[in-house]
């Protein structure tokens, strides 16, 4: 779900991840995942390194509150947990703000 086109221009990082890459990523912190099913469908993941949040919603499930539910769970397991969000990004701004986070701080880069 992490290279669907529509997921990843979400993240800071938008370059493709190879299979191998991803395996070796989940064999380490896969721990710290949690995949969200609806009808046996996975409609997203949200997980928690180092107290960063890292949250995808399928696209079809977009809207729909799964997003908002999902980082309400992993806030009961890593109830310090932050999330770091690119200001462009409306849409994880929106979630984010749903789910009761408030803007905090601003991270400059000369461009």
């Amino acid at each position: 779900m992490r290279n669907h086109p529509e997921v990843k221009g979400g993240f800071i990082e938008q370059d493709h991840i190879p299979s191998a890459s991803h395996q070796r990523y989940m064999e380490e912190y896969g721990l710290s995942y949690y995949v969200c099913l609806c009808d046996n469908l996975p409609a997203g993941f949200v997980g928690s390194i180092d107290d960063d949040i890292r949250v995808a919603t399928h696209p079809d499930f977009q809207g729909k509150g799964v997003g908002v539910f999902m980082i309400n769970e992993l806030m009961k397991i890593y109830p310090t947990s932050y999330a770091k969000v690119k200001v462009e990004n409306e849409a994880s701004v929106g979630l984010f703000e749903k789910a009761g986070f408030i803007k905090k701080y601003y991270i400059l880069e000369k461009a």
